[in-house]
């Protein structure tokens, strides 16, 4: 999945103060004329639908443009004569951690000469992807090779009526919730990484998740130790794919030492499972100390104060005494969470994909269907792994019979699932099968599925009510109840987006609405919990974003991309990053991944956020301890 950028503006409503030693240039920054100066201004952005976008872009000349996504709002924006807009070009140098962080006032760094409404008209041209921009003026040299941001100040009859900050949110390439497709049971395609620049999948069966409680000192296990665990899984029938294993340490002692446990306790554990096998596991092991429940396990406690020092003395006051007094909770948070991802065994898997086809068609003309659904899920192990081309289920020879319509019906959901520029190819295969076999829920449900899919990318003639209808006929032929409310959750996205081109804003507000009211009840992922925030952020229903997101980022193995996308949309809100709550969130994120929690704090226009959360103390406090040190 690439990661892809947009630029949000956040308002920052500050007293109207500013340093004397400054240009102002011909701005009128007192209060005293402000109502009326920027009455219409002010009205203009309280009208202002959601969806208008703008932000400071700056070329490789160091010009630095406006660019907005609406014509006639910047057109009724900047209309007559004394509206204007001017650049504050402000450093990061400004929040070294050494320095002074001084009150400054309005203006946070350089002011530039104001532009106003007729030369901003004059140099008006469409730029891309439907925006437009125009020329407000040139950078000057002095920060040429400085990292800067550029806040905006709007201006009506020359009088500053609104200041205005730009940050960045990380954003993922928008998805429907994953609504699988119909083999032999729901099938999903799950995500290979965490990582936001991957749009890497793979087919999964099925997965085990569940927790290894670590004893205090104790670093290696043995076969004996974890055979009652993989009896207990009845795993006779699977093999181990993939194991991800997430270790924790306890938070008091050494920081180095206890990531070395961690590290030698989790590689001890796939040892030991290894030894049931012979296909060798893939494995994924990563080590942190235990903060968020360390934190959380301490609310309310005598120990609650613990909670407002920094991590370095929080490890000064948890020993001796105090250490073992905390032990209760201490020792529930050495542990491993461990995912495992399984695949059936497969008795095929040594013969080529020829010879799995020819057996595939001497059981089908034999009759012998259960030993054809074993050779056939062979052969899709081979696609799902690239051994061949989804081309070879052409040479799978079956009669046009109702009784072999699931095998079929598997055919074109692989085809589809495999490489989706076979869309259409199963959608018409899979109208084909209903002919044969109208009331076969599989094949219903996957018609539906694709049927959304093909609605949203055009690639079909199709109307939305009809759709609707479809989904809603499912509940019919026994389709169980939350994959119906998933798939009207994905019509509804669907719906908005088509909303959007016809600029009918009343009624995508509707299916945002439906969406956020009806979510709670489908069970979702990690991913799909990402998707519905991304989806509602583009359409800036950014509260509801959070909500979607707040009882998820509480959980010590949060998704790390559902994490970061919660901090990118809260950083902001001053109140909120002070709860003792949300210094547990921000020390999970920095145990995850320090290097992309300090990446927050770069400008705006490098991957961060903004550099100017760092006039939160406490923020500035927490980066300068763990990214400046």
């Amino acid at each position: 999945m690439k990661t892809n950028y947009f630029l949000i503006a956040l308002l920052f409503n500050f007293l109207f103060q500013f340093a004397q030693a400054q240009n102002t240039f011909d701005i009128d920054f007192s209060n005293a004329s402000r109502s009326q100066a920027c009455q219409r201004c002010t009205q203009i952005f309280q009208q202002t639908p959601k969806e208008i976008r703008f932000s400071i872009e700056r070329d490789k000349n160091n010009t630095l443009y406006f660019e907005v996504n609406d014509k006639q709002w910047f057109n009724q924006l900047f209309k007559n004569a004394g509206d204007g807009i001017a650049i504050d070009v402000v450093s990061k140098d400004r929040y070294g951690c050494l320095e002074v962080l001084l009150d400054v006032g309005q203006i946070r760094g350089e002011l530039l000469k104001p532009v106003y409404a007729t030369a901003l008209k004059k140099t008006l041209k469409p730029y891309k992807n439907g925006t437009f921009r125009t020329r407000i003026g040139k950078l000057p040299l002095v920060y040429a090779n400085k990292d800067v941001e550029f806040n905006m100040l709007f201006l009506g009859n020359k009088s500053l009526c609104r200041y205005q900050t730009i940050f960045n949110l990380e954003a993922y390439q928008l998805d429907l919730l994953d609504m699988g497709m119909y083999l032999d049971s729901i099938t999903y395609k799950t995500k290979v990484s965490a990582k936001a620049n991957e749009d890497q999948y793979t087919l999964k069966y099925k997965t085990l998740n569940f927790t290894i409680p670590f004893e205090k000192n104790k670093s290696t296990y043995s076969q004996e130790d974890i055979k009652p665990l993989y009896d207990s899984l009845r795993l006779t029938d699977f093999n181990i794919k993939s194991i991800d294993i997430k270790a924790y340490a306890s938070i008091e002692g050494n920081l180095q030492r206890n990531m070395e446990l961690q590290e030698q306790r989790a590689n001890s554990i796939v040892t030991a499972l290894q030894a049931f096998q012979k296909p060798t596991i893939t494995t994924e092991v990563s080590s942190a100390e235990n903060w968020v429940e360390f934190l959380n396990d301490i609310a309310g406690t005598s120990y609650e104060n613990l909670k407002e020092l920094n991590k370095q003395q929080i490890k000064a006051k948890v020993v001796g005494a105090t250490a073992q007094a905390l032990e209760p909770y201490l020792k529930n948070h050495r542990k491993a969470i461990i995912s495992l991802s399984l695949e059936k065994k497969d008795r095929y898997n040594d013969q080529s994909i020829d010879q799995l086809i020819r057996l595939f068609n001497s059981a089908i003309n034999e009759d012998e269907l259960d030993t054809a659904t074993e050779l056939q899920n062979s052969i899709f192990e081979k696609l799902k792994k690239k051994e061949a081309d989804p081309s070879v289920l052409n040479k799978m020879a079956m009669p046009k019979q109702l009784k072999y319509v699931p095998f079929f019906n598997k055919n074109s959901a692989m085809r589809y699932m495999i490489d989706i520029r076979n869309m259409l190819i199963a959608y018409n295969e899979l109208q084909e099968l209903e002919r044969l076999a109208p009331k076969d829920q599989k094949v219903k449900y996957n018609l539906a599925a694709l049927a959304i899919q093909l609605w949203r990318y055009k690639a079909l003639p199709l109307k939305d009510d009809v759709i609707k209808k479809q989904i809603g006929a499912l509940k019919d032929y026994g389709i169980a109840t939350t994959l119906i409310k998933r798939m009207f959750v994905n019509y509804h996205i669907v719906r908005t987006e088509n909303l959007m081109r016809t600029r009918d804003f009343a009624n995508k507000d509707k299916s945002v609405d439906y969406i956020f009211t009806n979510y709670k009840g489908i069970p979702l992922r990690d991913y799909d919990y990402l998707s519905l925030a991304q989806y509602l952020t583009y359409y800036a229903n950014i509260e509801q974003a959070i909500t979607v997101l707040q009882d998820k980022v509480k959980q010590i193995d949060v998704n790390e991309n559902l994490l970061f996308y919660y901090l990118n949309l809260t950083l902001v809100d001053d109140e909120l990053t002070q709860q003792s709550d949300y210094r547990t969130i921000m020390l999970n994120a920095i145990d995850k991944d320090k290097k992309r929690y300090c990446r927050l704090f770069n400008p705006n226009n490098d991957g961060g956020v903004t550099f100017q959360l760092l006039e939160n103390d406490y923020l500035r406090d927490t980066y300068c301890e763990n990214c400046e040190q």
